[in-house]
Order: structure tokens, then C-alpha cells, then sequence
């Protein structure tokens, strides 16, 4: 998992490769002003050297060797300047070859190193190379113009000069050609380099966020990349707890008996305390090839909940498939019954009757109501909200919506700003099912309720909250426990259903609903919300070394 990152590491940037370049262009050049050093200076003359102004090219080759000495050393500072840099230093080149050129008589070499300058300015300029061939040139031209006039008797060497003039023509060219290609090859390379690392960092991030554990163990069971729900499966080993054996013996002992027979051992085993089972899955990122293991931790409970969810899921489409069957004949019965109430000939025992089948019809219409609710039950669309504005606008809605009477409904709120990620819709829903519950059943005998929405933050600076509170009786423990049950209702004409609905809308938006007991008489029931901006997840798996 790591090759990629490694791949980049080692692969040079083109920032790199223009400050080698530049080096070594700047190299070239001490050696070449050496060169001229050597030439001026040296005791031993030969045949095709002869200095006929020594102090001139004394000086000139001096000065160059000074210069080029001072470009190299300052080669990572002129980098920033990288056009600048080249055309004034091989301007200074042309120059010190002209004035070389003027002190000697034998000139052929001079020349020929400058090929050099002027093909490596065109290979980092390609743009430029025509005007530093022309420039080289023009350098080469004048000393040989200035000797021929200085003296007639010399001889003419015109067709050389020539030769080397055309020469710097054909190489800028030739480079110009060469560095454009090698410059768009390296724009190509730091794109695909990125793009690399892009998507590198994706599919590392994919694995980290992934409910299923990852190890990727070598040979010598070391542990090289695990994911964070791997670290948590295996009981949240220290960081720098590299080796298998330590971190999960129980995971070590299978992983040594599928490499020696093959076979895996698919029964459920909890890796460290107070962790959920797994089931282990090994696979080669190689066949036949058992160097580096990956390692796949299977959690039971997640197994076991999307079990439950497909399940719920068909019956809840089941479910809404009778539903649609009942509502027909149940409002034929209602409206039957309705009819009937109007009769003036009905006695007192057939007018309660009739009350009891228009308080059932009611109930058994608020069942379907319920299921079919929760077979419609739209995705949750989470957006952040102010928990403090939005407790407030909720209750003065509910209040204009609902005659309450001598019941009390309030709002607290938060002395400070509150932002929470959820679905207002289903928060909408799920709060106003709280309050109706609340004011229903929430109150003392012969006392009006008293009823709160509060938004706070938990202690600690934990998450936003979100409460309903009553001062009632409160929930008996052992009914407390079944609360969010479906169908379960303690009351002769409840569904059973609010609850649950409520509690599946809040996880359906990552937030969580319990019920809390107060202290003194009453009821909480208590949203844990997302706050605003939080992440899912954050990486805490050490990277390889």
C-alpha cells in the first residue's frame, strides 16, 4: 500500500533535475575557465597556442575563472531566476571566449568549448537557443574580424570560423528541438506524479475508513499497514507495537496455519478484550507468493446488523404491501360506523359500541399510518444547523399549530453559538413525536404538563444535545428498556411505533436517542447530535517504516 508514496519519493521532481542542470552547466564552466587558465598561463607553449596579448588573456581567463567559481557556488540561489541566470552567464561565457580568443593565435579550442555553453542554454531555454546561437557566434566572428585587421599577414582561417558559426546554428537547433520535448516529458511526469499521489492518498483513505480491519503483514509477521478499525479489532495496540505475535497472538496462530495448510479457520474470535468477534480472512497480494499477507477482519456485529437491516427492510415492505390491503375495508368500517353514531334510534349501549369501533378504527388507521411511514422513509440529506435558532422556531411553531391549553412549553437554549450536522426534516419529526408524547403522558394527575425543549452542549465540550423533559411520573426501569421496541406501548390505544420511528430517523442522520431518568420525577429524552464540520474518522494508524 505504501509503493506508490515510495515510487514518488525516489522518482526526481523537474525542480530537481533543473538544479542538476544548472550545476552542472555552472561545473563546465570552472572547468572551461581552468582551461583558459591553463592556456594563458602555462610555461610549456605548443605548436597551435601562442599568447600574443598575455596580459589580456591573463586577466580575461582570471576574472572568468573567478566568475565561474562564484556561479557554482551560488547555483541553488540563482535557481529562482533560472532565465536571467542562463542568458547573463553564458553572455559572460561569450565574453570571456572573445577576449581569449584576442590574446591567442591558436584558437580552434576556444571555440569548441563554447559549442558546449551554447547547446546546454539551449537545452534549459529552448526558446531562447536561436538568440544564444546568434550571440556565440557574433563572439567567435568579432575576435577573428579584430585579428585579420590587427594583422594582414595572418593566416586566414575564415572557413573554420564558419564551420563553427554553422556549427552553433545546427546544435541550438538540434537542443532547441531535444529541450522542448524533455521539458513537456517533464511537465507529463509531475502530473502523473501527482495524479499518483492523488490517488494514492484516496485508496489509503478509502482503507482507513473502512469498516472491515486491513493488516498487510510480511513474512516475519511484522505489520507493515493497518487500518483504524483493524487497530480498534485487535484491542488498540501502543504505536510502535509492530509485530503480530504481541499485538494478536490468537490472529498470529491462524495466520501461521493458513501459511502451512492452506486452510483458513472461519470461526468468530474476539482478538482483545471488550472488542467485537471477527472473522479472519487471509489472502498473497502475489499467487504462490506468501512474502506480504493481507489480513481482512470481518466484524460479526456489523455482519449481524445488516442481517437485521435487510430483514427489516423486507418486512417493512411486506408490511406496507398489507397495510395497503387494510386501509379499504378499514375506512369502510369507520365510515360505517360514523353513519351509524347519527342514527337517532341508537340506545346508549349500542352508541358506546359504536365508540369503541371508531376508537379502534382510529388506532388500528394510526398502525398503518406508522408502517407506512417507515417503508417511505426518505435518505437523510444531514446540513448544519443553529441547534438554538432552530429549538426556538420549533417551539413557537408547535404552539401556533396546537392548542396547549394550561400545559407549558419552553425553549432553552445555549448561551453560545450551537452548530450540528442533521436532517432538519427528520429532527422536525422526531421532536415533535417527543413533545406530543410528553404532553400526553408526561404530566402529574390533575396537573397541567410541563414540558422543555433545551439545546446545550455535553460536558466536557462533548457533542450539541438536544432534550425533551418532562416533570411526570417518569419510565419505570423495565419499561424504560423496551421503549424503542417496535409495537411496544404501554398504553390501551398507542401503536408502539413513535418510538421506534423517532430512534431510527435520529441514527438515520448519525445522531443517537435514549432516554434518561431526572432526577426528582420526569423523563429525558436526550438526541446526540453530530457537531458541525466533525469528521467521520481520523487516521491514527502508524505508517510503515
Amino acid at each position: 500500500m505504501s509503493t506508490g508514496a515510495q515510487l514518488l519519493d525516489t522518482t526526481a521532481s523537474p525542480g530537481d533535475i533543473t538544479r542538476r542542470e544548472l550545476y552542472f552547466f555552472n561545473l563546465y564552466r570552472c572547468l572551461e575557465a581552468v582551461v583558459y587558465v591553463g592556456l594563458v598561463f602555462s610555461p610549456f607553449a605548443v605548436d597551435w597556442v601562442r599568447v600574443s596579448r598575455p596580459l589580456l588573456g591573463q586577466a580575461a581567463s582570471a576574472v572568468y575563472l573567478v566568475v565561474a567559481l562564484a556561479l557554482l557556488v551560488s547555483t541553488e540561489r540563482l535557481r529562482s531566476r533560472l532565465a536571467g541566470t542562463i542568458s547573463t552567464s553564458l553572455l559572460i561565457d561569450i565574453v570571456a571566449a572573445s577576449l581569449v580568443l584576442i590574446a591567442l593565435t591558436g584558437h580552434s579550442l576556444v571555440p569548441m568549448m563554447l559549442l558546449v555553453n551554447v547547446g546546454i542554454a539551449a537545452l534549459l531555454l529552448p526558446h531562447r537557443a536561436y538568440v544564444f546561437a546568434t550571440a556565440a557566434a557574433l563572439g567567435v566572428a568579432v575576435p577573428y574580424a579584430y585579428q585579420l585587421l590587427s594583422e594582414p599577414g595572418r593566416e586566414n582561417n575564415s572557413v573554420e570560423t564558419i564551420a563553427v558559426v554553422v556549427a552553433y546554428f545546427i546544435v541550438a537547433a538540434l537542443l532547441r528541438y531535444l529541450g522542448g520535448h524533455m521539458r513537456a516529458a517533464e511537465d507529463l511526469a509531475a502530473r502523473r506524479g501527482v495524479d499518483l499521489l492523488n490517488l494514492e492518498q484516496i485508496n489509503d483513505l478509502i482503507i482507513q475508513r473502512m469498516k472491515t480491519g486491513v493488516l498487510l503483514v510480511d513474512r516475519a509477521n511484522h505489520i507493515l499497514r493497518i487500518n483504524e478499525s483493524a487497530w480498534h479489532l485487535i484491542g488498540n495496540p501502543p504505536p510502535n507495537q509492530r509485530e503480530l505475535g504481541s499485538a494478536a497472538p490468537e490472529l498470529s496462530r491462524r495466520l501461521y496455519h493458513w501459511r502451512h495448510t492452506g486452510k483458513s479457520d472461519q470461526t468468530a474470535v474476539a482478538l482483545a478484550h471488550d472488542v467485537p468477534e471477527v472473522i479472519p480472512r487471509f489472502t498473497r497480494l502475489a499467487p504462490n507468493d506468501d512474502t506480504n499477507v493481507l489480513i481482512f477482519l470481518d466484524d460479526t456485529s456489523l455482519l449481524s446488523r445488516r442481517a437485521e437491516e435487510l430483514t427489516l427492510s423486507s418486512l417493512g415492505r411486506l408490511s406496507a404491501s398489507i397495510a395497503h390491503e387494510i386501509r379499504n375495508p378499514l375506512a369502510a368500517i369507520r365510515y360505517s360506523a360514523q353513519l351509524l353514531a347519527e342514527s337517532p334510534e341508537l340506545n346508549a349501549e349500542d352508541k358506546r359500541l359504536v365508540d369503541i369501533i371508531n376508537n379502534h378504527c382510529t388506532r388500528a388507521n394510526d398502525v398503518v399510518e406508522n408502517i407506512l411511514q417507515l417503508s417511505r422513509r426518505e435518505r437523510s440529506r444531514p446540513e448544519t444547523i443553529d441547534l438554538n435558532a432552530w429549538v426556538l422556531a420549533f417551539v413557537e411553531d408547535y404552539k401556533q399549530s396546537n392548542d396547549l391549553g394550561q400545559d407549558q412549553l419552553r425553549a432553552v437554549t445555549h448561551n453560545r453559538t450551537l452548530e450540528a450536522m442533521v436532517d432538519p426534516q427528520h429532527l422536525q419529526q422526531v421532536v415533535w413525536n417527543l413533545v406530543q408524547n410528553a404532553l400526553r403522558y408526561g404530566r402529574q394527575p390533575n396537573q397541567p404538563a410541563r414540558v422543555s425543549v433545551v439545546a446545550r452542549l455535553a460536558v466536557d465540550k462533548g457533542p450539541p444535545l438536544l432534550e425533551v423533559i418532562d416533570r411526570g411520573p417518569g419510565i419505570p426501569p423495565k419499561v424504560a428498556a423496551q421503549i424503542f421496541e417496535p409495537f411496544y406501548t404501554t398504553h390501551e390505544y398507542g401503536t408502539g411505533l413513535g418510538l421506534y420511528l423517532a430512534k431510527q430517523m435520529s441514527e438515520a442522520s448519525q445522531a443517537s436517542l435514549e432516554y434518561v431518568p431526572v432526577a426528582g420525577g420526569g423523563a429525558c429524552f436526550r438526541i446526540t447530535l453530530t457537531p458541525a464540520g466533525a469528521l467521520l474518522a481520523s487516521r491514527i494508524a502508524p505508517q510503515s517504516a
